[in-house]
């Protein structure tokens, strides 16, 4: 072969910080497109995104890896500074440090976008800790329960 070809695609997690619940419907109507613009500069694809106030998901397409943790550092930084700009009343808005990255296969794309959409439904039953950690387990990722949710 003479040329390389490679997608990868990703469901992405992380909270604000402390859980503040600041993403309400009128909110998310703007930041959800602007992040993904933000994964457009990175020529990547916003394949599906939703959450609850105190946090997201997003099923992303990247073509490249090299700078994958440069890529999420800008989606969370430049999504931020466009909130305290845009938002001024939102002074105190921030994304929790870490973020949660995990790997989908193109066959389960579909379970995936309906998942991230169901969020509310998924919520009234399972909080977002309980939710976190449990991906963290089903993706048998070893964490320390100390740390893990801020």
């Amino acid at each position: 072969m003479t040329h390389s070809y490679r997608v990868h695609f990703f469901h992405l997690i992380w909270s604000t910080k402390n859980r503040s619940p600041w993403i309400n419907k009128q909110f998310q109507s703007n930041l959800f497109p602007y992040l993904g613009g933000i994964i457009r500069t990175h020529k990547g694809k916003l394949i599906e995104i939703g959450g609850m106030p105190d946090h997201i998901h997003m099923l992303i397409e990247l073509s490249t890896l090299d700078k994958f943790s440069s890529v999420i550092r800008d989606i969370k930084a430049s999504s931020s500074r466009w909130v305290h700009k845009k938002y001024p009343d939102l002074i105190n808005f921030a994304w929790q440090e870490g973020y949660g990255s995990f790997s989908v296969s193109y066959s389960a794309l579909e379970h995936v976008r309906s998942y991230i959409k169901n969020q509310e439904k998924h919520h009234a039953h399972m909080s977002f800790d309980e939710e976190y950690t449990r991906f963290l387990k089903l993706h048998q990722i070893n964490y320390d329960e100390r740390f893990v949710l801020g």
